[in-house]
Protein backbone atom coordinates (compact mmCIF):
# COMPACT_ATOMS: atom_id res chain seq x y z
CA UNK A 1 0.00 0.00 0.00
CA UNK A 2 1.12 3.52 -0.82
CA UNK A 3 0.31 6.72 0.96
CA UNK A 4 -1.07 9.78 -1.38
CA UNK A 5 -2.30 12.03 0.86
CA UNK A 6 -5.10 10.49 2.97
CA UNK A 7 -5.78 7.80 0.34
CA UNK A 8 -3.94 4.82 0.43
CA UNK A 9 -3.90 3.83 -2.48
CA UNK A 10 -2.62 -0.30 -3.86
CA UNK A 11 0.64 -1.00 -6.21
CA UNK A 12 -1.79 -1.91 -8.77
CA UNK A 13 -3.46 1.26 -8.63
CA UNK A 14 0.09 3.25 -8.14
CA UNK A 15 0.86 1.48 -11.71
CA UNK A 16 -2.35 2.14 -13.36
CA UNK A 17 -1.47 6.41 -11.99
CA UNK A 18 2.20 5.83 -13.35
CA UNK A 19 0.33 4.61 -16.80
CA UNK A 20 1.12 0.93 -16.34
CA UNK A 21 -0.28 -2.33 -16.55
CA UNK A 22 0.99 -5.68 -15.27
CA UNK A 23 1.46 -7.72 -18.31
CA UNK A 24 0.59 -11.60 -18.14
CA UNK A 25 3.51 -14.00 -16.52
CA UNK A 26 5.70 -14.54 -19.23
CA UNK A 27 6.47 -17.81 -20.35
CA UNK A 28 9.49 -20.20 -18.77
CA UNK A 29 12.34 -20.12 -21.29
CA UNK A 30 13.57 -23.77 -19.38
CA UNK A 31 13.67 -26.19 -15.99
CA UNK A 32 13.51 -23.51 -13.28
CA UNK A 33 11.04 -21.71 -11.30
CA UNK A 34 10.23 -17.99 -12.10
CA UNK A 35 9.58 -17.26 -8.62
CA UNK A 36 11.20 -19.14 -5.59
CA UNK A 37 9.60 -17.86 -2.02
CA UNK A 38 12.14 -18.38 0.99
CA UNK A 39 13.28 -17.54 4.79
CA UNK A 40 9.73 -19.01 6.22
CA UNK A 41 8.13 -16.85 3.40
CA UNK A 42 10.13 -13.53 4.39
CA UNK A 43 12.01 -13.29 0.47
CA UNK A 44 10.49 -13.89 -2.34
CA UNK A 45 13.19 -14.18 -5.86
CA UNK A 46 12.19 -13.27 -9.01
CA UNK A 47 14.10 -15.47 -11.79
CA UNK A 48 15.41 -13.28 -14.74
CA UNK A 49 13.43 -11.80 -16.99
CA UNK A 50 13.58 -10.15 -20.28
CA UNK A 51 11.59 -6.94 -21.77
CA UNK A 52 9.75 -9.22 -24.21
CA UNK A 53 5.73 -7.88 -23.43
CA UNK A 54 3.28 -8.97 -26.67
CA UNK A 55 4.65 -7.84 -29.31
CA UNK A 56 7.26 -5.14 -27.78
CA UNK A 57 10.42 -6.64 -28.31
CA UNK A 58 13.61 -5.44 -27.76
CA UNK A 59 16.39 -7.72 -29.51
CA UNK A 60 20.42 -7.37 -29.96
CA UNK A 61 23.02 -5.50 -28.41
CA UNK A 62 23.19 -2.17 -26.39
CA UNK A 63 25.39 0.25 -28.42
CA UNK A 64 25.25 -1.73 -31.46
CA UNK A 65 21.32 -2.60 -32.72
CA UNK A 66 19.63 -1.07 -29.65
CA UNK A 67 19.81 2.50 -28.73
CA UNK A 68 20.45 3.76 -24.68
CA UNK A 69 16.81 4.63 -24.63
CA UNK A 70 15.29 1.23 -25.89
CA UNK A 71 17.73 -0.04 -23.76
CA UNK A 72 16.06 2.05 -21.00
CA UNK A 73 12.68 0.87 -22.08
CA UNK A 74 13.91 -2.46 -22.00
CA UNK A 75 14.52 -2.10 -18.34
CA UNK A 76 11.35 -1.04 -17.47
CA UNK A 77 9.68 -3.78 -19.20
CA UNK A 78 12.10 -6.36 -17.87
CA UNK A 79 10.58 -4.89 -13.82
CA UNK A 80 7.23 -4.86 -15.31
CA UNK A 81 7.30 -8.57 -16.19
CA UNK A 82 8.98 -9.14 -12.86
CA UNK A 83 6.19 -7.68 -11.34
CA UNK A 84 3.72 -9.82 -13.13
CA UNK A 85 5.66 -13.51 -12.08
CA UNK A 86 5.84 -11.84 -8.25
CA UNK A 87 2.27 -10.88 -8.20
CA UNK A 88 1.45 -14.43 -9.29
CA UNK A 89 3.46 -16.24 -6.67
CA UNK A 90 2.32 -14.15 -3.75
CA UNK A 91 -0.89 -12.85 -4.39
CA UNK A 92 -0.05 -8.79 -3.88
CA UNK A 93 2.52 -6.50 -4.52
CA UNK A 94 1.22 -4.62 -1.42
CA UNK A 95 2.95 -7.31 0.38
CA UNK A 96 6.27 -6.27 -1.11
CA UNK A 97 8.62 -4.76 1.72
CA UNK A 98 11.39 -3.84 0.69
CA UNK A 99 13.29 -4.46 -2.69
CA UNK A 100 16.37 -6.04 -1.98
CA UNK A 101 18.78 -7.35 -5.16
CA UNK A 102 18.60 -6.21 -8.11
CA UNK A 103 20.73 -7.71 -11.20
CA UNK A 104 20.37 -6.28 -14.80
CA UNK A 105 22.32 -8.00 -17.27
CA UNK A 106 22.57 -5.88 -20.71
CA UNK A 107 23.91 -6.74 -23.87
CA UNK A 108 26.83 -4.86 -24.77
CA UNK A 109 28.53 -4.16 -27.90
CA UNK A 110 32.09 -4.27 -26.99
CA UNK A 111 32.91 -0.61 -26.00
CA UNK A 112 28.91 0.24 -24.52
CA UNK A 113 29.95 0.97 -20.81
CA UNK A 114 26.56 2.46 -20.07
CA UNK A 115 24.89 -0.75 -18.02
CA UNK A 116 24.41 1.61 -14.71
CA UNK A 117 22.43 4.03 -16.42
CA UNK A 118 20.38 1.26 -18.04
CA UNK A 119 19.70 0.11 -15.14
CA UNK A 120 18.85 3.42 -13.48
CA UNK A 121 15.80 2.87 -15.77
CA UNK A 122 14.45 -0.04 -13.95
CA UNK A 123 15.73 0.94 -10.31
CA UNK A 124 13.66 4.31 -11.11
CA UNK A 125 10.13 2.50 -12.26
CA UNK A 126 10.42 0.49 -8.85
CA UNK A 127 10.93 3.76 -7.04
CA UNK A 128 8.43 5.28 -8.70
CA UNK A 129 5.95 2.36 -7.80
CA UNK A 130 6.68 1.82 -4.39
CA UNK A 131 8.87 4.68 -2.87
CA UNK A 132 12.40 4.95 -2.31
CA UNK A 133 12.72 3.25 1.05
CA UNK A 134 11.21 0.01 -0.66
CA UNK A 135 11.61 0.33 -4.21
CA UNK A 136 15.61 1.39 -4.19
CA UNK A 137 17.47 -2.04 -4.17
CA UNK A 138 21.06 -2.62 -3.88
CA UNK A 139 21.96 -3.48 -7.30
CA UNK A 140 24.63 -4.34 -10.05
CA UNK A 141 24.50 -3.69 -13.57
CA UNK A 142 26.51 -6.44 -15.63
CA UNK A 143 27.49 -6.10 -19.96
CA UNK A 144 27.47 -9.53 -21.14
CA UNK A 145 27.86 -11.34 -24.63
CA UNK A 146 24.32 -12.59 -25.48
CA UNK A 147 21.00 -13.30 -23.68
CA UNK A 148 18.43 -15.86 -24.05
CA UNK A 149 16.76 -14.80 -27.57
CA UNK A 150 18.84 -12.03 -28.26
CA UNK A 151 16.86 -9.98 -26.00
CA UNK A 152 18.58 -6.81 -25.17
CA UNK A 153 17.99 -6.80 -20.89
CA UNK A 154 17.69 -9.27 -18.20
CA UNK A 155 16.48 -8.61 -14.87
CA UNK A 156 16.58 -10.80 -11.22
CA UNK A 157 15.18 -9.48 -8.27
CA UNK A 158 15.02 -9.91 -4.68
CA UNK A 159 12.28 -8.68 -2.42
CA UNK A 160 11.19 -9.10 0.98
CA UNK A 161 7.48 -10.10 1.96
Amino acid sequence: MIRKGMHIMTVEEKLEELGYVLPPCPAKGGVYTPCKVFQNGQLAYVSGCGPNIGDVNYKGKLGREVSFEDGSKAAKNCILNVLAVLKSRIGSLDKVKSCVKMLVFVASDNDFYDQPKVANAATELLVEIFGEEIGCPSRSAIGVNVLPGNIAVEIELLTEV
